[in-house]
């Protein structure tokens, strides 16, 4: 009985402590503060919390800095182009790394984005995946060094 007891307190811990959303995994990260900022301009906040699933390609502070500020700034203030923007870095379905294939994959936006495998890295356009697999409760985040953008 003590076993049963035991290992329900551990399951119910570990039941009740569960990852967050997208738009919430990605603020705990620190690494997506402008990321974060176009999806709230863009009002996508809601829908990257809703149920999902989704997978998002999510492009670091970094990636966003590489933007001339001028081009940025002008995106930041155009809700229809950067809703467009934002949404060709989402695919629908929770899809893991171990599951990614090299081809087109089609995004919210509509349009493809063109995966690669090389040399056991992945690429999607012209950004390097630099790191896979951060799980939220509605999907999961692949981080990518630039922000793409479709045509």
């Amino acid at each position: 009985m003590k076993q049963f007891m035991l290992g329900t307190a551990i399951a119910f811990a570990f039941g009740a402590a569960h990852a967050a959303d997208i738009v919430d995994t990605a603020k705990s990260a620190g690494s997506f503060n402008t990321l974060i900022a176009a999806v709230q301009a863009a009002g996508l906040a809601d829908t990257l919390k809703g149920p999902g699933p989704f997978t998002v390609f999510a492009p670091t502070d970094e990636a966003f800095a590489s933007i001339p500020k001028e081009k940025l700034d002008a995106l930041l203030k155009d809700k229809a182009a950067l809703t467009k923007v934002l949404t060709y870095h989402v695919v629908p379905g929770k899809v893991m790394a171990a599951d990614v294939k090299a081809g087109n994959v089609k995004t919210v936006e509509g349009s493809p984005l063109s995966v690669s495998m090389k040399g056991g890295k992945v690429g999607v356009n012209n950004a390097n995946v630099v790191k896979t697999d951060v799980v939220a409760d509605n999907g999961v985040i692949h981080v990518i060094d630039k922000v793409v953008m479709p045509k």
